[in-house]
């Protein structure tokens, strides 16, 4: 038997488009949601319709995206179908699992998709440690200049740790850890501190 699932990620967009294909598909019974995100994996037409499938059903979509936007998650699920003699189709993409071709071309698009990811990752750091070595400091800009940081320990002298927070608009751990002397790291197994 063939189960259709289609999606849709707000209450406006029509299921129509998805519907119609899933029956010209042959499917004999239709599982929907209407705006849930694909970034979700538990969605309540989601679950009825892989809790209906039964040893030699084959869940058809009409596009992969409308079964789920994260590749490791899509991976994992066409595992457990398979693990469970069901097969999986995506009508768009030409994705059959219940042909040795089908599976071969879903692991090529999730390798390329995981290669993608890991060449978006090590561009980021490359960026990232290029921007270092040109002097850009990373990350959010303090809460405190190095001014109201010499004025906070200051006060700190006199005042209450949340008296001082208060007169510069930020909270008690802000000022902790402005005036807390930064102590050098230790890498696991070195004797040397590690400077930050």
């Amino acid at each position: 038997m063939k189960i259709g699932y289609a999606r849709v990620s707000t209450d406006e967009q029509n299921l129509a488009l998805q519907k119609d294909a899933l029956r010209r598909a042959g499917c004999d019974r239709l599982f929907t949601d209407r705006g849930v995100s694909g970034a979700e994996f538990s969605r309540p037409g989601l679950d009825a319709a892989l809790a209906s499938l039964t040893p030699g059903d084959v869940l058809v979509v009409w596009r992969l995206d409308r079964l789920g936007r994260s590749i490791s998650k899509l991976i994992d699920l066409i595992a457990w179908l398979g693990r469970n003699d069901t097969g999986f189709v995506s009508l768009t993409e030409a994705i059959d699992t219940t042909t040795a071709g089908g599976v071969l071309m879903f692991h090529m698009m999730a390798a390329l998709s995981e290669f993608e990811r890991r060449l978006i990752s090590e561009r980021t750091r490359a960026g990232i440690i290029a921007a270092r070595e040109r002097g850009i400091v990373m990350g959010r800009r303090p809460a405190l200049t190095p001014a109201q940081r010499s004025q906070a320990i200051a006060l700190l002298q006199t005042l209450p740790i949340g008296e001082v927070a208060r007169r510069f608009n930020v909270h008690p751990t802000t000022v902790r850890r402005a005036v807390r002397p930064t102590a050098p790291r230790l890498t696991p197994g070195c004797a040397d501190p590690v400077q930050p």
